[in-house]
Parts: C-alpha cells; sequence; structure tokens
C-alpha cells in the first residue's frame, strides 16, 4: 500500500509520516535523495513470499534526478504491494503530484500558509556546520530530533550544505575540507549499517569529532 505526503510545511508532514510509520509493526527502511541507486532498487523490490513485512519511507527522492525514475517506475508496485510504502515530496511538480496521487490509497497534503513565512530550521544546521561552530551544530541536531526529523533527513539536508560550501569555497582550505565532510558524510550511512550503528548515533558521532 502506498501513502503519499506533500507539502511545504516539512515539520508537520514529517511529524504525521512518522506516527504513521510508528503504527506499522515491521522492519523499517528509510530512503532519501543520498541513498545509493542499489538501496533504493532494493528498497522499491518485494520482500518475497516468506519475508518479514516491511515499512519503506522515500523521503524527498525527486532531489536526486538518477533516483527519482526509479520510484515513478515502481509506482503502480507500490500501490499494490502488501509492505507498506510511505512517500514524502516538499514542491512535487504538477506532473509528480498527479502521478503520486493516483497511486496512493491516501493522500495528504501539508502546505504552509500563504501569507507565511517557511521556517526551515534544519538549514540552520548548514549556518552552523559552516561555521565550524560544534556546539550550535549539535544542540541544534538535538532539537531536530526532538521535533520528530528524521536522521535520515538531517543527514540529507547536512550532504546539501556541503556540497553548497564545495561549490561556495573561497580558497583551497575550504575546498578541502568541504570535499572531506562529502566524502565522511557519503559513507556514513555505509558504515553505520555495516557497524550496526543507528544512523541518530553516528551521525551525532560526525559533529562531535568531525566538525
Amino acid at each position: 500500500m502506498l501513502t503519499v505526503f506533500l507539502g511545504t510545511d516539512t515539520k508537520k508532514a514529517l511529524a504525521a509520516l512518522n506516527a504513521e510509520v510508528e503504527k506499522k509493526k515491521a522492519s523499517i527502511i528509510r530512503l532519501t535523495d543520498t541513498s545509493s541507486v542499489a538501496d533504493v532498487e532494493a528498497g522499491l523490490s518485494g520482500g518475497g513470499m516468506f519475508a518479514q513485512k516491511r515499512t519503506v519511507v522515500l523521503d524527498r527522492i525527486s532531489d536526486n534526478e538518477a533516483l527519482w525514475p526509479l520510484v515513478v517506475e515502481k509506482l503502480p508496485f507500490l500501490a499494490e504491494s502488501s509492505d507498506d510504502f510511505f512517500i514524502y515530496e516538499e514542491k512535487p511538480l504538477v506532473a509528480e503530484k498527479r502521478i503520486l496521487e493516483k497511486h496512493a490509497a491516501d493522500s495528504r497534503s501539508f502546505d504552509l500558509p500563504k501569507s507565511g513565512k517557511e521556517r526551515p530550521s534544519v538549514f540552520s544546521l548548514v549556518n552552523h556546520m559552516r561555521a565550524g561552530d560544534k556546539k550550535k551544530l549539535w544542540v541544534g541536531y538535538q532539537q531536530e530530533l526532538a521535533q520528530g526529523n528524521a536522521p535520515e533527513a538531517i543527514h540529507g539536508v547536512l550532504f546539501w550544505g556541503v556540497k553548497q560550501m564545495l561549490l561556495a569555497a573561497r580558497s583551497p582550505e575550504d575546498g578541502e575540507q568541504a570535499k572531506k565532510f562529502i566524502i565522511e558524510l557519503t559513507e556514513l550511512p555505509h558504515e553505520s549499517r555495516r557497524g550496526g550503528e543507528e544512523l541518530e548515533y553516528a551521525l551525532e558521532r560526525f559533529i562531535l569529532t568531525a566538525v
């Protein structure tokens, strides 16, 4: 079954999504735009007749042009699957929104008021990382976790942030630091999985030791 969450109010959308995920008594797989092709393909595939029931969360995959077509192609399968699939997209294109809603058993939208100002507080973590302010970065990270932001989503924002750091580097030293962060954040989910460490704690370790 496929459930879709849409909208610019990321905090509310992810809180609602995570609340639904917590109700499922199944193995949880979380995938983001920084996941590998192999991981996404595995997550989208069926577990098999005798496999354990799964809950798969696809968080803003459309931000990755290489991964999004894999999801779109599998939408009919996800809709009919005995596993539970949850998709969150912040600002889908009209065509993307239409096809997601077409295949979803349930679709929910969480948009910020047009007169209000979007406040993606998680992006403040990027500013703290750029400034090398480890204390503010750690405090901000803990606040994001307390607000219900998934570690995978936070990891995706930090990864986006270090790519922007590399593009905006004003010196060779800044560029090398950004490259170092990119390498470490790319490997972090894989090392976490291999070592049996939850990504939440692997990210905290990165904040406290690498930044």
